[in-house]
C-alpha cells in the first residue's frame, strides 16, 4: 500500500492583467474635485451577478407576497 501525499498551494493573487481597473476624476468649479477607482475581477464580476439576481429574486417574491396580502 502506498501512502499519497497532497500538497495544497496556497491561493495565488490575482494578475495584475486579469484584472478590471477603473478610474473616475470629476471637478465641480475650481475648488471640488472628486477621485475615485476600482478594481475588481472576472470572478468578482461573476458574483456581484450572482448576488443582484438572488436579490431581484428576493425582491420579486416580498413584492408579490405584499400584493396578495391586500
Amino acid at each position: 500500500m502506498s501512502l499519497v501525499q497532497e500538497t495544497l498551494l496556497p491561493a495565488s493573487p490575482p494578475r495584475p492583467e486579469d484584472e478590471i481597473r477603473s478610474d473616475f476624476e470629476m471637478r465641480f468649479g475650481q475648488h471640488i474635485s472628486m477621485r475615485a477607482s476600482a478594481r475588481i475581477t472576472p470572478v468578482g464580476v461573476v458574483s456581484a451577478g450572482i448576488a443582484v439576481a438572488v436579490m431581484t429574486l428576493a425582491l420579486g417574491y416580498v413584492a408579490g407576497s405584499m400584493r396578495r396580502q391586500k
